[in-house]
């Protein structure tokens, strides 16, 4: 399809920088199969959800992935930014650079400075570049495993997306602010935002109408970030991300549909490895592995039939998915009303509930 088809407007005031307060607080936009658009709000959704129902949410835990150092060549020194978003090994990240155009392979980068009063190990981070391929690169790093992760910790910050880091400087709150209430297992270089709206007693709230909540993982990409430059989506590349599905989580899920409940995903990166992990007859299979699924309309849904998330840049991936989730023209005209009734988009902004287009309607 023609990527340009998934082009709209927004106007600069409607993107948030802040998450609301408390985070079920934000709004809720209903979109539903058939019938008027709802405004509503996200301490809302347990009436959407059904007793038998299963929501599947994403335990991935976002790691302080951006990093800041310099390359040392002869004479002349670079500053050189990396976003990591993929762990290759024990001691290697592929990563985004900038500048690209000042590094080349076998340069050095060191992250930090050493001093005294810094652990020996710790007090500076040194890579070498091992790959490159335009703006990505593969980092091979002096420590590896708990030791490189320990480093990343103490050097790396928060990796917000472009769109907030752009427009305020980064501070204690963010640390807070973008990590979901189920992160726990580290990865991800970028949140699994629609998680981020859920408090302890919205969940309860949720458990309490007979809903089970599954936790599976997407470590997220900061390839969820890049536009699409190509024209057509089939010329697009998407970059691998690591999930698991658990056997007992696909058994439960499984099960749950063999009982007519639903399966609603907290989030496009639950949505992707929750399809990853589903076979053409239906069935979630145990999954642990690298997905690159691009989702587009056309798409046959096989393991989700509500879907909550955020609202999307325009052109990008996600956007791509939740047209092909409810249908092109009912979510462009969903986000031509969440602008006229001043919804707040991206990362930290409100939330929009969707029905599959071919069933399962909320």
């Amino acid at each position: 399809m023609r990527v340009d088809l998934f082009d709209f407007e927004l106007p600069e005031d409607r993107i948030a920088l802040r998450p609301a307060e408390p985070r079920d607080a934000a709004r809720l936009l209903v979109i539903p199969r058939s019938g008027a658009l709802q405004d509503r709000g996200v301490r809302d959704l347990p009436e959407f959800l059904r007793p038998g129902d299963a929501l599947v949410v994403n335990d991935t835990r976002v790691i302080p992935a951006r990093l800041s150092g310099s390359r040392a060549r002869e004479q002349t020194v670079a500053r050189i930014e990396v976003t990591l978003h993929k762990r290759e090994g024990e001691d290697r990240w592929r990563a985004f650079a900038r500048p690209a155009k000042k590094l080349r392979i076998g340069d050095r980068i060191r992250f930090g400075e050493a001093s005294e009063s810094a652990a020996c190990l710790l007090g500076a981070l040194d890579a070498e570049v091992l790959e490159k391929d335009e703006g990505e690169i593969l980092l091979g790093f002096a420590f590896t495993g708990a030791a490189l992760d320990e480093a990343v910790e103490r050097h790396g910050q928060m990796p917000l997306p472009p769109y907030i880091a752009s427009k305020r400087g980064q501070d204690a709150r963010d640390a807070r602010d973008y990590q979901t209430l189920f992160a726990d297992k580290k990865g991800a270089v970028a949140a699994p935002t629609a998680s981020l709206h859920f408090t302890p007693a919205l969940i309860g709230a949720i458990e309490a109408r007979g809903v089970k909540i599954h936790r599976v993982t997407l470590h997220v990409g900061a390839g969820t970030f890049l536009p699409v430059k190509a024209e057509d989506t089939v010329d697009h590349r998407m970059h691998a991300e690591f999930g698991i599905v658990s056997p007992e989580i696909a058994a439960s899920l499984n099960e749950t549909r063999a009982r007519g409940g639903r399966v609603a995903a907290a989030g496009t990166t639950s949505l992707r490895i929750l399809e990853s992990a589903t076979g053409a007859d239906g069935a979630t299979r145990a999954f642990s592995g690298d997905t690159s699924i691009f989702i587009t309309p056309g798409y046959r849904f096989r393991a989700v039939d509500i879907l909550l998330t955020n609202f999307h840049l325009p052109r990008s991936t996600l956007f791509m998915l939740a047209a092909a989730f409810c249908g092109l023209e009912p979510l462009k005209a969903a986000y031509a009303h969440a602008i006229a009734q001043r919804y707040r988009f991206y990362s930290y902004g409100d939330a929009c509930l969707l029905a599959r287009n071919d069933g399962g309607a909320p």
